[in-house]
């Protein structure tokens, strides 16, 4: 059975600036990777109403799981909401649970605080939208179709997103072994990995050189949702690596 597949759209004009940088994606690949459902692609793009609606379009017709991070927030450029519901063809308006708990929430402050307009934005959702829980600052994500929509600060989206797996179908975990050597270069090793990789069509099996004040070298990484395979692959590297004159070191470099 194939996997389902998965693509994250990164939302924000702080990031395409360089103002921000992104901690979300390291985290969402790996998570989803042990869930069983790969990352395959990746977009950043700006706080643009045309952009967000179109490229959401797009993505959610390619893959069986879109995530998007930032832009729902309480301020003027937080229109991730507003575009989705565009994209999705439904009205954005005020979704009664959401409003219910933000509402409640800053009633309960000292002393109270004023669900203002710009607070009410966060409990303004595409109509049909399914909440994702928000433990850390209580204004939730929500689900639609198959469009999950998130926050864009790390600690947020995270703890969203825990909540949030138990309920993603996905398949087998994807496995991951990686056995690196110093002193080797990718040059010496290009035509043999490749040979390796026809091998092993299903497995993906990739080189990354390193470069630390003890020495530089290549990690060799395979990848794939059959663990035994990947033993496989891995074995046949380690293997070819030492009729290269370098003993394979298992793990990633330090």
């Amino acid at each position: 059975m194939t996997n389902p597949t998965a693509c994250l759209l990164i939302i924000g004009n702080e990031v395409l600036s360089g103002r921000t940088q992104d901690a979300n994606l390291k985290f969402l690949a790996t998570r989803l990777g042990e869930i069983g459902i790969p990352l395959r692609e990746v977009r950043v793009i700006p706080d643009v109403r045309e952009t967000i609606i179109a490229t959401v379009n797009e993505v959610r017709a390619k893959f069986d799981y879109v995530f998007t991070t930032g832009g729902i927030g309480p301020t003027h450029d937080d229109i991730t909401a507003e575009c989705i519901a565009a994209a999705f063809g439904v009205p954005w308006e005020p979704h009664p649970e959401a409003w219910e708990r933000l509402a409640a929430h800053y009633a309960r402050q000292t002393p109270p605080g004023d669900f203002n307009a710009a607070r009410q934005r966060m409990a303004t959702m595409p109509r049909g939208a399914t909440l994702i829980d928000n433990p850390v600052s209580v204004a939730p994500g929500f689900i639609i179709g198959n469009v999950h929509v998130m926050a864009g600060v790390p600690r947020i989206m995270q703890a969203m997103f825990e909540g949030l797996a138990p309920k993603l179908q996905g398949g087998a975990p994807v496995v991951s072994r990686a056995l690196h050597a110093h002193g080797l270069m990718e040059g010496q090793l290009a035509e043999g990995l490749g040979r390796i990789q026809a091998d092993f069509p299903e497995i993906d099996i990739g080189s990354y050189p390193y470069y630390r004040p003890t020495g530089n070298g290549v990690a060799l990484v395979a990848k794939g949702v059959d663990a035994a395979r990947v033993e496989q692959a891995i074995a046949a590297i380690g293997d070819f690596m030492k009729s290269l004159g370098f003993p394979p070191i298992e793990g990633e470099p330090v």
